[in-house]
């Protein structure tokens, strides 16, 4: 029988904290695994040995025999390929991904056309961006008759403590070069680009964002079949926010390609606080309510960017590891979920349920609004 849940990558920064909250809800099941056997012991130990370790890594042969007792893995480290994910839902083991790729997110999606009849669910898009973004991006569409455009914004704060891999992936980024849809058509346009004011809300104010090559904008515009979507990022620091879109205006940010530059920059992202730990989210559908334009808005906003992501990653595993049975096949997270916003608390459910898990599914701490004009 297959009870066991197994986080790959679950002794990293996120990773550890889904750890947490997955034993809480289901103790002795759960396993930190990983490359690295000494990192996943020393985590097993903090915590009293209740989260147990395990040697995995993705990129070498499926291990069967190893996971002949596993029913869900959480994947917390970026894949080169599918292999790896695609073997747990041949063995029938439930699949949650915490990753951005929108390349392995392409090649998924191939999988879920490829006619494989699976008996697991895999479920992509989980965390904060993509994550909490995809499931705003839901409200706003099923708030209006039409939409035509999604404007997706994220805030980092630059003294908050992220991971190694998020961190490099954000520094790689700042010069990137990528595609969005515009009324149906690819666009290709850089990051750090295309400033567009952003009205976050009581505390944050109005904040200037930028284009950045976050996935969701590319899945939303397939899974929520709107023709415009953008996604945006900026920091809680204006002045850092402007000096890094001038940088991309005077042709700078292509330095950061250079070995040592690059080093430099994630040396100083990680070690450098800046600012706040406040992270920020919002979406904005535009499009037709009643035969008149319409718009409307949400924002989520709290502490601590990588509590947030494991929170959600937490919730939807958990209830994937219950319900995964009855939702085969892969999914983003906004075609199988949906958010319900309160002022400082947000709750997340199967679409089809109605949540009555005790408060599992509620996240508090949280400052939360919406508007519709």
């Amino acid at each position: 029988m297959r009870t066991e849940i197994v986080v790959i990558g679950g002794y990293g920064h996120v990773g550890g904290q889904i750890c947490t909250l997955l034993d809480s809800r289901f103790p002795g099941v759960v396993y930190a695994a990983g490359r690295n056997s000494e990192r996943a012991e020393r985590f097993s130990r903090s915590t009293g040995g209740r989260i147990r370790p395990m040697r995995i890594d993705a990129a070498e042969a499926f291990p069967a025999q190893q996971l002949q007792k596993v029913k869900l893995v959480v994947m917390c480290l970026d894949q080169q390929d599918t292999s790896f994910a695609e073997a747990c839902l041949r063995e029938g083991i439930h699949y949650i991904d915490v990753t951005a790729s929108l390349e392995f997110f392409s090649r998924m999606e191939q999988l879920a056309s490829s006619g494989h009849d699976y008996t697991a669910a895999a479920v992509l898009s989980v965390g904060l961006a993509p994550g909490l973004t995809n499931l705003l991006a839901g409200e706003a569409v099923r708030s209006l008759d039409e939409v035509r455009q999604l404007d997706i914004g994220i805030l980092l704060g630059l003294g908050d403590s992220h991971g190694q891999a998020a961190i490099e992936w954000t520094v790689d980024n700042l010069s990137a070069q990528f595609e969005v849809l515009q009324e149906g058509s690819r666009v290709r346009v850089n990051s750090f680009t295309d400033g567009l004011l952003t009205d976050w809300g009581t505390g944050l104010g109005r904040r200037r964002a930028y284009r950045f090559p976050f996935a969701d904008q590319r899945t939303l515009a397939r899974t929520l079949r709107v023709p415009t979507v953008s996604t945006r990022l900026c920091f809680d620091s204006r002045t850092a926010t402007a000096g890094i879109a001038l940088l991309q205006k005077l042709g700078l940010l292509r330095l950061l390609k250079g070995r040592w530059l690059r080093r430099a920059a994630v040396a100083g992202f990680g070690r450098v606080r800046w600012g706040s730990e406040q992270y920020a989210v919002k979406v904005e559908g535009s499009g037709l309510k009643n035969g008149a334009p319409a718009r409307s808005e949400y924002v989520i906003h709290g502490l601590k960017e990588a509590e947030i992501t494991a929170r959600v990653a937490a919730i939807v595993a958990g209830t994937i590891y219950q319900e995964g049975n009855n939702k085969p096949g892969i999914h983003h997270l906004e075609q199988l979920f949906q958010v319900k916003l309160e002022q400082s608390s947000l709750s997340l459910q199967l679409q089809d349920q109605q949540s009555d898990s005790g408060g599992y599914n509620t996240v508090s701490g949280v400052s939360c609004w919406s508007r519709h004009t």
